[in-house]
């Protein structure tokens, strides 16, 4: 989920995405290795597909939606895993809750927080219609506050919310985090501007802040960790 402008990625950035592969090979577009990936990824339900459009045409930051590419990898991610306990944070319309509860164990629960009240009658309408009332908790608010009222052990925590609380979040709940369970953090490339040579402004707060994170994950001896090149960058993270 990321709500910042799209500048044109330095060039070293398309060296990074899979999307952008043609400006490599100049006997195929990019546009035209994104559409093969596509058509060689299992589709989305037709619920999803109608969330992502409804989305892209009610919503003024619709790229924030995970949509399909990374909505098929969240669900293979949680159908490995299998995981009893799910966290997420930021559930925007729903899409990515929704992909990460077709892996959950029998009995298994989703949490995923949400800090803007208007998307919150959206939100639960498509849960409703998806039949995972029981699966999915919503919770409205500052994941901040909700975070330490939750005593569950996560097997599995997506955090996609405000890129400058990255750090917040991953101290927050790491903890809270299985020993062989797994974070993902969302949007880690943010459109290249983490690379060395792109001039960060001194008031972008955010993309320090995502460099630093970056940094500090790659560190941390408490996990492993992967770094993935799809769409704006998918933080793999495995506790030891």
């Amino acid at each position: 989920m990321q709500n910042w402008g799209q500048p044109t990625p330095p060039t070293p950035y398309l060296l990074l995405n899979p999307a952008r592969l043609g400006y490599l090979c100049p006997m195929y577009s990019a546009d035209e290795t994104q559409l093969y990936a596509d058509r060689h990824t299992t589709p989305e339900s037709p619920l999803l597909a109608r969330l992502n459009r409804e989305t892209h045409v009610q919503l003024l930051y619709a790229r924030m939606i995970s949509g399909h590419a990374q909505g098929r990898l969240l669900s293979m991610l949680s159908h490995m895993v299998r995981p009893w306990r799910v966290l997420e944070l930021g559930t925007f319309t729903g899409y990515s809750a929704l992909c990460l509860a077709e892996g959950l164990a029998p009995d298994g629960v989703l949490h995923t927080i949400e800090q803007n009240p208007e998307l919150e009658d959206r939100i639960r309408r498509y849960v409703r219609e998806a039949g995972q009332e029981q699966q999915i908790q919503l919770h409205i608010g500052d994941a901040r506050r909700i975070i330490p009222t939750l005593p569950e052990t996560w097997d599995l925590v997506f955090i996609d919310a405000d890129k400058i609380n990255n750090d917040t979040y991953y101290e927050l709940v790491l903890p809270q985090v299985r020993p062989g369970g797994f974070v993902l953090i969302d949007n880690v490339l943010r459109s290249g501007q983490v690379l060395d040579s792109y001039v960060v402004k001194p008031s972008d707060k955010d993309t320090q802040a995502v460099r630093a994170f970056n940094d500090k994950v790659q560190a941390d001896e408490r996990v492993e960790n992967v770094l993935l090149p799809l769409r704006d960058g998918l933080l793999v993270v495995r506790k030891k």
